[in-house]
């Protein structure tokens, strides 16, 4: 399996997880058919279009190769008929959005690194491609974006951001390496979920 292909099918993996995850969020707000497939196409394509238009790779993927819409339709779609079969719909949700949050972490890091962005700046865009869709999802669905409230959201994804770059770095990151590396991110964020681990915030 080549590079790119591998990096392809990352991409659309966590492309179908984030669609997943905004549609069991629709879902959850009781939202028609058309609105289901809305937000979940959002999520699961919100923070790749902002990835895109940073280094400057127009138009977008997600207009420009058919495999990520139908993907993020289809995978809403799913969970749109078979919501019945999904118990707690809401640890469904977050389950989902970690893996998101880390297979996306992954991805957009390797293609700012790939497009030549500096590391810190892969960084950023690696974390801004991680939390963009969960962001969308959040507001569409009228609830406080968890990337500003006192979850461990952003800040492990800007962990896992800079764990790639170094991999990359010392060229290491091959298939293994960067799965183990999306997994602890995944890992990492329902850790902080369950344990209710939480960023400082200030006392009024």
């Amino acid at each position: 399996m080549t590079g790119s292909y591998s990096l392809l099918v990352a991409d659309l993996i966590g492309v179908a997880v984030f669609a997943a995850s905004g549609a069991g969020a629709a879902v959850a707000k009781r939202l028609d058919l058309f609105g289901v497939a809305f937000v979940g196409f959002v999520a699961a394509l919100g923070g790749g279009i902002m990835r895109d238009l940073v280094i400057g790779a127009v138009p977008p993927l997600a207009f420009a190769d058919w495999r990520y819409a139908i993907t993020a339709v289809a995978a809403s779609l799913a969970v749109f008929w078979l919501h019945p079969q999904l118990n707690r719909l809401r640890r469904t949700v977050l389950t989902l959005d970690a893996a998101g949050l880390g297979l996306f972490t992954v991805t957009g890091t390797l293609k700012a690194l790939a497009a030549g962005v500096p590391p810190v700046g892969a960084c950023l865009v690696g974390m801004l491609t991680a939390i963009g869709g969960g962001l969308a999802r959040d507001l569409l669905t009228a609830e406080i974006p968890a990337v500003l409230r006192r979850d461990i959201y952003a800040i492990v994804a800007l962990g896992g951001a800079v764990a790639v770059t170094v991999l990359s770095w010392f060229n290491v990151a091959d298939v293994v390496t960067l799965a183990a590396a999306a997994a602890g991110i995944t890992g990492v964020r329902l850790v902080a979920l369950h344990r209710r681990w939480s960023a400082p915030v200030a006392v009024p």
